[in-house]
């Protein structure tokens, strides 16, 4: 196997470190299907879905499915409810065979999907709370209209003469679901558990600066396609003191789309948490959004993709290193604005995070601030 050190982590990992991978797991699953989440008005969430560039599936009075571009490309389910909530994720295996392994080696029964879905499901809890489907066998989508990426002129090539470049400021077309960032207070549980359950492998660990003995506090988790390259991370999970949900992240076809996307989105009076930039780990150039509930969502582009034989890379969680150009990253994505009702909530919750048997102590919050400054 090759190692990761030359790509962009500054070392791999040392004797007897978390090898970022189960020996033996129950599954593969082979992506990431959709998130769940409850809002409490599907007529501002739908206008801003419509905006942030997803196409509707299903509107109800009480139910609402978004899509992206691809074939089959469900991104979220979303239920009313009186207050605003993630309330789940779903990955999808690679046959209905596997959801019955699965299914019984957690003791739990195989269910049929409803009937604008299709297919058969499990349903997990994992260690934080979330409830995690796997399916099989969702009715398939037909592909959408896409944007066509830009045609570049560079260097000494000019592929486009007589032409010119006239972006329109229109929604980016999101094409698929691209992964989920979660938070909790016992990452080390919840990471050997998402491993051991579906197969997942880290591509890349972060650790708290001067902290790395007490093993990482982040990683960004791929699935295992053997030879076949999948995303850097579908997956992302980190240790803080609340067990949340933190961002999704929706492929965009170019830098081209996700630009005059984000004009688009300023002109209708949504709020950019923080972007235009390229990120590090997964190397995807970024742009963050809230969306009228608060929740952040990512529209990217050009990220890496990795095939199973690429060993775990290892480096020192910095603010820095969020990433390789763009501007600084803002109190805002930190999670530590104070005019925001969820980051106080959260500050609030390190006070009684710290008398629970959990991971997050007061050496974290040292490590996290430290990071947060470099």
């Amino acid at each position: 196997m090759s190692t990761h050190s030359d790509l962009h982590s500054e070392r791999g990992a040392l004797a007897g470190e978390h090898p970022g991978r189960a020996t033996n797991p129950v599954i593969k699953v082979i992506d990431l299907a959709w998130l769940e989440f409850d809002r409490p008005d599907l007529d501002r969430t739908e206008q801003f879905a419509h905006a942030f560039g997803l196409s509707t599936v299903l509107r109800t009075q009480d139910e609402l499915h978004l899509r992206g571009a691809l074939p089959s490309a469900l991104c979220l389910r979303i239920r009313r409810a009186p207050r605003s909530a993630f309330t789940g994720l779903a990955f999808r295996a690679a046959s209905a065979a596997d959801v019955r392994r699965l299914a019984d080696a957690t003791g739990q029964p195989v269910t049929r999907l409803a009937e604008s879905l299709g297919g058969v499901a499990v349903n997990l809890v994992d260690p934080a709370g979330n409830r995690v489907q796997v399916v099989a066998d969702v009715l398939h989508s037909s592909a959408l209209p896409t944007q066509v990426p830009m045609i570049h002129n560079s260097g000494d090539q000019f592929p486009r003469t007589n032409g010119t470049q006239r972006p329109p400021r229109v929604p980016a077309v999101v094409e698929r679901l691209g992964h989920v960032v979660l938070q909790t207070t016992n990452y080390r549980r919840l990471l050997d558990w998402y491993l051991q359950h579906f197969g997942l492998i880290v591509s890349d660990f972060k650790f708290l600066p001067g902290q790395r003995d007490r093993g990482p506090t982040m990683s960004f988790i791929r699935c295992d396609q053997g030879s076949v390259p999948s995303d850097h991370h579908t997956l992302a999970m980190m240790l803080g003191p609340t067990d949340r949900y933190v961002h999704s992240a929706y492929q965009v076809s170019d830098l081209d789309a996700l630009a005059a996307g984000g004009e688009h989105l300023l002109e209708q009076g949504y709020y950019r948490s923080w972007g235009i930039g390229r990120h590090i780990e997964g190397s995807q150039i970024f742009d963050y959004w809230r969306d009228p509930d608060g929740i952040l969502l990512e529209h990217y582009t050009d990220g890496d993709r990795f095939d199973a034989s690429l060993e775990t890379g290892w480096s020192e969680m910095t603010t820095s290193g969020l990433a390789q150009w763009g501007p600084p990253a803002t109190a805002d994505f930190l999670g530590i604005a104070p005019n925001r009702p969820e980051h106080r909530r959260e500050l609030l919750a390190m006070l009684t995070t710290f008398r629970r048997n959990n991971e997050f102590d007061l050496r974290a919050l040292r490590g996290l601030m430290e990071a947060g400054r470099s």
